[in-house]
């Protein structure tokens, strides 16, 4: 069986604090939702399952966002929702997870997607261990380790934060200071000039903004030179050439053949396939890596295939790694820009990078497209997909 994808929407991606930061997740991504609804003309009974990735859930998106976010948009309480999470590859893992139901012949329609809001997640804390005991461990649960099991720490680079992984993969990889900071640069410009072209006008659901808050538009080399490493004793990742904490969410119908000619929908790609791996949780950053091994291994060929590739930029220092060892021409990756200039809002970046695979496969003319991303605690995952 054959899963096609009919469209996809995504939010502008908001900065932490900024224009998005005054919506609800569930309400963000049910905005999304109901783009693609009323785009597609599609009866939402016919919807067989919702599926959106959320990396968070300790706030307003807790007790599965997928099924509050379809209720919130006001569409019928008899379709199924479950919440995916994969951390960042959340919103691809949806992607996947519904392609699978199509597959199997257990759904024909599937609406599946991503939303995160950093801004608005809570701290939470650890229940006392006995009554009038002082709290345990406050952590803010934006991004990152919390109430972390001791065996964890136990092994040596095991609870690495991000930055630190950052710093791992660009000693093992030979990443310089220089050229993650030239690749964040370039990442800024060519989101700016994409921006500026009209690329992303037909992904963007208008949400408060019309545009991405993220990319900075004036930032150069001397700029980005002058930040200092965020790790300690680190030499290589800023504030700069890294990803940020953001808000945002994305969206896709899903279909399979026999609901296409049902519901005369007109597919704009097919899934060809997908794949996941596992490494070691300091060098995560490389998890693009053994994934997309994986992937070619499944669907044949080679890396050179690919007409478009979109890597989702954790760091500037990860993403030139995954580039040199995948072995994949950097002229063919992120040429709208990647996260560190269009924002990471993780459970929904995965969505997003294969929304903006589509539409840039479709602007240049292109067949076969690999979306890939690395996974906190050591996961990479990989989707190709080709247009029709």
């Amino acid at each position: 069986m054959t899963t096609y994808i009919i469209t996809g929407l995504r939010t502008p991606t908001g900065r932490y604090g900024g224009a998005l930061a005054h919506i609800r997740p569930d309400d963000l991504v049910a905005e999304v939702i109901r783009g693609v609804i009323n785009e597609t003309h599609i009866d939402p009974h016919t919807v067989d399952e919702v599926l959106i990735g959320n990396a968070n859930g300790a706030g307003e998106d807790n007790r599965n966002v997928a099924r509050m976010a379809w209720l919130a948009a006001g569409l019928p309480d008899t379709v199924p929702a479950m919440t995916v999470n994969r951390l960042c590859a959340s919103g691809m893992s949806a992607i996947t997870t519904g392609t699978a139901l199509i597959e199997s012949g257990q759904a024909h329609l599937v609406v599946a997607g991503g939303v995160e809001s950093m801004s608005r997640a809570p701290w939470v804390m650890e229940k006392p261990k006995k009554a009038f005991s002082r709290p345990g461990e406050i952590a803010d649960t934006s991004i990152g380790w919390r109430f972390t099991n001791p065996k964890f720490l136990a092994r040596d680079k095991m609870t690495y934060e991000m930055p630190e992984t950052a710093e791992e993969v660009a000693r093992v990889c030979n990443i310089s200071r220089e050229e993650s900071d030239l690749f964040a640069y370039d990442s800024h410009m060519k989101a700016a000039a994409a921006t500026d072209a009209g690329h992303f006008t037909r992904e963007i659901h208008s949400i408060a903004i019309d545009s991405d808050e993220t990319i900075r538009r004036t930032t150069t080399i001397e700029k980005l030179e002058t930040l200092r490493p965020v790790v300690a004793g680190g030499s290589v990742v800023t504030a700069g050439n890294a990803s940020s904490l953001n808000d945002g969410a994305s969206v896709v119908l899903l279909a399979s053949e026999e609901a296409v000619q049902r519901y005369g929908l007109t597919p704009r790609a097919r899934i060809v396939g997908s794949a996941t791996a596992g490494l070691a949780p300091e060098i995560m950053g490389l998890g693009p890596v053994p994934a997309t091994r994986n992937l070619l291994e499944r669907i044949g060929g080679s890396i050179d295939q690919f007409d478009a590739v979109e890597l989702n930029e954790a760091f500037a220092a990860q993403s030139l790694a995954c580039i040199k060892e995948m072995g994949v021409d950097p002229q063919v990756v992120n040429q709208w820009g990647g996260a560190i200039a269009l924002g990471h809002p993780l459970g929904s970046s995965g969505c997003r990078i294969v929304i903006t695979l589509l539409n840039r496969l479709e602007k240049n003319q292109g067949t076969r497209g690999l979306a890939t991303m690395c996974i906190g605690i050591g996961q990479g995952q990989s989707l190709a997909i080709e247009t029709v």
